[in-house]
Parts: structure tokens; C-alpha cells; sequence
């Protein structure tokens, strides 16, 4: 018996010794302790986003968009692995003082692998982008660093939201999803599936949507027959937080909180994140559900926290508080940022010459903000460093460091007794005694974000367009107007319409929401003390105007995959202060049905400075009447390079991106002709123009096909 089983049998036979109520009580996220039998209350509810969240001190890392920019799975891995090591130690303090309170377990309701599939989604930075392929290897990365691959689960994961959920915020407890099979199994389910099949995640939270009718904690079609029956899950469901209750006052699939409660349960969400559950034995007296609906959720429940090893012990249970924002956590954190941070535009004012400029300025309303470096779902970290702290820290006295918060993020004026944009002539006045001008702009999660419910102390929602907000247009037009070299430092979790600053500003560097500490590594690429060198995991759109509706969840001139106009920056771009390309590619042996791919890629770094890059491979599919529009990530590989350097690696690409998926949501293989498309950048047109680099083409013929 394995250990999986053995847990298994054992919360079996524990379940087996509570009495019906005591069993219903263990199925909201708040599970009372039951001492007759010595179960300690527990609390399931706990955040991992990027660091351990809402429970004091924690590593901070860059926002999940970001840590979705470095495009490197190993990484990620590392990144999740120190997370759960501090989840471990600050549990373990917690249930020696016996703090059972909520954000104190080891039940991480992390990674969203959800697509970003609308950039006005205000919670589409929680996500790993908008490719299914990327969401699909960082997730399974993610799951594997959080949870350990130990017999006894480090932490536990969560997928979510589960599924075909990505906005509008304000809709999301009534809305209806209507998805076609197709865009179903093509975007919609690939990374839950990898997450299931390869991550062996163990828990799986349902959406507050219903799709193609089905509200999705009660959903047979996502919950029964594709979770359980076609993927073979075997953990728990979790229900979104008070998503239950939305049946009866929202959808109005159900009339009662009983029926409500029924419906999840039957169909198989085990855990309420709510309080709906507190009426099973209601439901259970009308007859809406029998003993056995309660006793297999809470078997399920148990056998997490016996595979978490909370009754019997563990060798984390040795995991001392003080690697809790250790240094070496620390230096992960700086190196995570700074590996995450995207260059968009250089006309070669980056990297700042220190030895040529005596003073720079530093405006804007995210210069100095620690809410801009953390995203959402955040811990606190003992010390933050903003970009003008990071800047005012490498300059040291052989610089002057001149200061001006310009103006607020959105308000339009910082004083309340003062005139409309009162801080706009004093950031004219540094920016006109200034060599250079550092422009932070950008948004925070009070702007786009999660919609205030319960759970939640800061409701944002969804955004209304791709601008800046309008004092912050102002702003960047009167900056570039004094003629001074202007980079651009936008921190933000979306994509934002920068045509303006594309066509005005000297350099501009995405920088996300970086971390506790991300000044330090954004002052690090700004000064050239490293090579930025993350890629965009989003397309940035230059406008609204040929998008569907926000509501339309098909997939037609969506994504760098069904794009159907030049974006203004597309998927996987990204430049650096080296100058890296692919000089060739071929097939190491002949392709044979249902194996991986083998090729072996040669790269150079023409330029004079070492760095990182990210070589991506795009597959098409050239015959096919169901292939997607454009072209699919297929493979990555995060390399370094130093100047001058000449490289070959080899890559592994799935077989199984060869298929293509029909309109039955069958996944199959169709043709016999495909080409690959190999750079450090997409093979689409506007990032050759870009980054001035053609992609290496490579024709892969199949002999098998069919």
C-alpha cells in the first residue's frame, strides 16, 4: 500500500469513529477541533500567490504575472518550494501556540491557473498569462515546489478557479460563461489538466461562474465527469468563498441554502469556503442527500491532512521559524524581480551611465509606493524598498537624486484644499533640473483587482479600458515635453496602451508588481548591474477597438494565438542588453507517433554584455482545418549567455502539441505538416520588427500521421 492509500485508509477509519454531526462539521473551511478524538481545529483557508499571505512576515515575490514573465519552470519550482518551507515553519509556530486561526494552515489555495484572456480582467495578474501552454508548465512547477515530492505533502496546492473563469468581476456570482468545446479543451482546461495528471495537485477550487449553464461548485459536467471520471483526480474540491450561497440568490439554479448545499455536495465539491454547509444536515433531513455525501467529503478532507502529516508528524515539523525571511529567501525575492522585470523599448539611454549624469529625476505616483510593489494576495515583509529607494541606493552620493510624486494614481490632486494636479509643476521643475528622467507610473491593486466580497480588504474589479489613468497621461506628456531622455517604470499587472510612450519616451521597462524588495532589482537592470531579461507572458493590445466583449468567452482575436491585427507588444517579447539569437535548429532523430520531439538549437550573444534570454519555440500546424490562427508555444528554455558566447542545447517538444483540437473537443492529430518557429521572441510580425531577428524555421514533416 502507498502512501497515498495508507492515508486514505486512515481517514477512513478516523471518519468512521465521528458521529454525523461531527463529520458535517468538518466540511467549512473553519473545521471545529473534535477532542474525543483528538482532531485539532483547522483552518483550510491560507493564500500563496506569491509568498505566504495575509499571515504577518513573509518572503515577498514578484506578483504571479511576473513570475510568469521569467518563463522558467525550474525557478518557479525553487520559488514554491521556499514559500511552502515558511508556510512549514510558520505553521509550526502557530499550532505549538495553538493559533488555529485562518491563514495559519499548510491548505494554500494557490496557483490561479486561469487564462488571462481579456486584458480589463482586474485579477488577470494573479494568473501565469494567457498561453495554455506556459499556465500549464509553471502551474505543474508551482504545484511541485509547494507540495514537495516527499511521501508526506509539504503543503498542499490548489488549482483554481476551476474553470473557464476570468471576468468580469462584477458579474462573476450571476454570470453564465458560454464556451464552445473547442475553446474548452483548447485553452480553457489544458493547465487544470496538467496540474491534475502531471502536478498531482491536490486540491481544486470551483469558479463563482457558471459555465454553459452548470454553476461550476456544482457542476457534474466539470466536477464529475471530467475531474474525477476523465482525469482521475483524487483529492478535494474546495468551493470559491461563499460561491455556494450564489446558487439560490444569483444564478437561481436552486430556491434554498438546502438545495444550494445539496447541489455542491452531490455533484462533488467537498469543502465549503462559506458557510452554505452548515445546513447539510438540513438537506440531509429533507432528503435531499444521504449520510454517504457527507461521510466520502469528509474522508477526502482527512486524507489531506494525514498526507500533510498533521497527526502523526513529519520531518518538517523541524522547519525552524528562522527561515522566514531569511537572507537567503531574501536574494530569491531581488532575483526573482529582477529576472521578471520586461524590457519594451531601449533606444540605448539604458543602462544608465552613472559616470555621465549628475542628476536624475525620479517621478511619478508608483516612484515611491510599497502598495505598487505587492500586488494582491501579499504578505508583509520587514522591509520594503521602493524604486526611488532602490535608485537613491545604487546612485550613493556620485549622483543627485531630485524627487517628485507628480501626481496620485488616479485622484487629481494629492492635497484636498489644493487646485486639480498640484504636484504637476514640481514634477516639471525636476524633471527640467534633471540629465535623465525615471517615470514611475502605472496602477496598484485598488485599480485593477478582486471584487470586494468577505474575503477581501481591498475591492477593486475589473478595468474599464487599456489607458493610464488621465492624470497620469497628463503627466507623462508634460514630463517628455521638457525634452529631458525619459525612461518609463511602469508598475502594473496587466497589459496598458503605451503607444504614447512608444513613440515619446526613451526606454521603457515593465516591471510588474516586483516584491517587497523590487526597487533594489529594478535600480539593478536601471544602473546595468544585470541584463533584463523577462518576456511578456500577455499580449499588449494598442486598443480595445477590435476586441470582443469583455462577456464573449470565445476566443476569436483573442491572445497572440488568434490575433488578428499587429499588437503593440506581443506575446514573448522581451529585449535585453545583450543581443541573443538562434543561428540554427534542427530534428536529433526522426519523429516517431506519440513521442516527444527532439531538436537541438544553437544561439549566440552578439552583443557585449552577458545575459540571460529565453529561447521559445512556436509550433504551426499547416494543414489542419482546426489548427489555431496564428501560431502555439511549444517549448522554452531559459539560457545564459556572455558576450560573445555561442551555445547549443537541446529542447524537448510534447508530441502532443502536433494535435489540434476539433469542434467535439476531441484532441487529434490532423496533419502531416508543420513548421516550427524558433527565437527569443514570438514568430509573428511585429516582433520581428521589433527585435529586428527572424526566427529560425524549422519544417517538421510527419510520416505517421493519421
Amino acid at each position: 500500500m502507498n502512501s497515498h492509500e495508507l492515508c486514505k485508509k486512515k481517514a477512513k477509519e478516523l471518519v468512521a469513529q465521528m458521529t454525523l454531526e461531527e463529520k458535517a462539521s468538518q466540511l467549512t473551511y473553519n473545521s471545529p477541533a473534535i477532542k474525543r478524538l483528538g482532531i485539532p481545529a483547522y483552518n483550510w483557508w491560507n493564500e500563496a500567490l506569491h509568498g505566504v499571505a495575509r499571515a504577518g512576515t513573509a518572503t515577498s515575490f514578484p506578483q504571479a504575472i511576473g513570475l510568469a514573465a521569467i518563463f522558467d519552470e525550474e525557478f518557479l519550482r525553487e520559488v514554491a518550494d521556499t514559500i511552502a518551507e515558511e508556510g512549514r515553519a510558520k505553521y509550526n509556530e502557530s499550532s505549538k501556540h495553538e493559533d488555529r486561526d485562518i491563514y495559519k494552515g499548510l491548505t494554500f489555495w494557490s496557483p490561479n491557473v486561469n487564462i488571462f484572456r481579456d486584458p480589463r480582467w482586474g485579477r488577470g495578474h494573479e494568473t501565469y498569462g494567457e498561453d495554455p501552454f506556459l499556465s500549464a508548465r509553471l502551474g505543474v512547477a508551482f504545484i511541485k515546489g509547494l507540495q514537495g515530492e516527499g511521501e508526506v505533502l509539504k503543503a498542499a496546492a490548489c488549482a483554481k478557479h476551476f474553470a473557464v473563469h476570468s471576468g468580469p468581476e462584477d458579474l462573476r456570482h450571476e454570470f453564465n460563461a458560454e464556451v464552445s468545446l473547442k475553446d474548452l479543451w483548447e485553452t480553457y482546461l489544458p493547465a487544470f489538466e496538467a496540474c491534475v495528471k502531471e502536478g498531482k495537485v491536490e486540491s481544486v477550487m470551483g469558479a463563482y461562474n457558471r459555465t454553459n449553464g452548470e454553476p461550476c461548485c456544482g457542476s457534474y459536467f466539470l466536477l464529475r465527469d471530467i475531474l474525477r471520471n476523465k482525469w482521475g483526480f483524487d483529492g478535494h474540491v474546495v468551493s470559491d468563498c461563499w460561491a455556494i450561497k450564489d446558487f439560490h440568490m444569483h444564478h437561481m439554479v436552486t430556491s434554498t441554502p438546502q438545495e444550494s448545499a445539496a447541489l455542491a455536495i452531490d455533484a462533488g465539491c467537498d469543502l465549503n469556503c462559506g458557510n452554505t454547509y452548515l445546513l447539510l444536515l438540513q438537506a440531509l433531513q429533507e432528503g435531499l442527500i444521504t449520510e454517504e455525501h457527507i461521510t466520502r467529503a469528509a474522508e477526502r478532507l482527512f486524507t489531506t491532512r494525514f498526507k500533510l502529516g498533521l497527526f502523526e508528524g513529519s520531518e518538517y515539523d523541524q522547519i525552524p521559524y528562522e527561515v522566514v525571511e531569511c537572507k537567503e529567501h531574501i536574494e530569491l525575492a531581488i532575483e526573482a524581480a529582477r529576472k521578471s522585470a520586461v524590457l519594451l523599448k531601449n533606444d540605448g539611454i539604458l543602462p544608465i551611465d552613472k559616470t555621465k549624469v549628475k542628476t536624475i529625476g525620479v517621478i511619478g505616483p508608483n516612484a515611491n509606493s510599497r502598495r505598487a510593489l505587492k500586488g494582491n494576495y501579499y504578505g508583509t515583509s520587514s522591509r520594503y524598498i521602493t524604486v526611488l529607494e532602490g535608485i537613491q541606493d545604487e546612485a550613493g552620493d556620485e549622483v543627485r537624486i531630485l524627487y517628485s510624486k507628480g501626481c496620485e494614481l488616479v485622484k487629481d490632486r494629492t492635497e484636498p484644499l489644493a487646485y486639480s494636479h498640484d504636484r504637476l509643476m514640481e514634477a516639471v521643475t525636476v524633471a527640467e533640473h534633471s540629465d535623465i528622467v525615471v517615470l514611475c507610473l502605472g496602477l496598484d491593486e485598488t485599480i485593477e483587482g478582486e471584487e470586494m466580497d468577505e474575503g477581501n480588504n481591498v475591492g477593486s474589479g475589473d478595468k474599464k479600458d487599456l489607458e493610464l489613468p488621465q492624470v497620469q497621461r497628463k503627466l507623462l506628456e508634460k514630463i517628455v515635453a521638457v525634452g529631458k531622455p525619459t525612461i518609463l517604470c511602469l508598475l502594473a499587472g496587466s497589459a496598458i496602451n503605451l503607444s504614447y510612450a512608444q513613440e515619446h519616451c526613451n526606454g521603457i521597462l515593465m516591471a510588474w508588481y516586483p516584491g517587497a524588495r523590487g526597487g533594489k532589482a529594478i535600480a539593478d537592470i536601471l544602473f546595468g548591474k544585470t541584463s533584463p531579461s523577462g518576456k511578456l507572458p500577455i499580449t499588449f493590445y494598442a486598443s480595445l477597438d477590435n476586441l470582443p466583449p469583455f462577456t464573449d468567452y470565445s476566443m476569436k482575436n483573442r491572445t497572440y494565438r488568434y490575433i488578428e491585427e499587429k499588437p503593440l507588444y506581443p506575446f514573448g517579447y522581451g529585449l535585453t542588453y545583450g543581443d541573443v539569437i538562434c543561428t540554427g535548429a534542427v530534428l536529433e532523430e526522426p519523429i516517431k507517433l506519440n513521442q516527444d520531439i527532439k531538436i537541438k538549437v544553437s544561439v549566440k550573444n552578439r552583443g557585449k554584455v552577458a545575459t540571460e534570454d529565453v529561447v521559445q519555440v512556436y509550433i504551426k500546424d499547416e494543414e489542419s482545418r482546426y489548427a489555431v490562427r496564428n501560431t502555439s508555444l511549444c517549448g522554452f528554455k531559459r539560457i545564459h549567455l556572455n558576450a560573445g558566447e555561442e551555445k547549443e542545447f537541446h529542447m524537448m517538444i510534447p508530441f502532443e502539441s502536433l494535435k489540434v483540437v476539433n469542434d467535439e473537443g476531441e484532441r487529434i492529430l490532423d496533419s502531416n505538416k508543420f513548421t516550427l518557429y524558433i527565437g527569443v521572441s514570438g514568430a509573428d510580425e511585429r516582433s520581428v520588427e521589433l527585435t529586428k531577428k527572424e526566427p529560425v524555421i524549422l519544417p517538421l514533416i510527419l510520416n505517421c500521421a493519421k
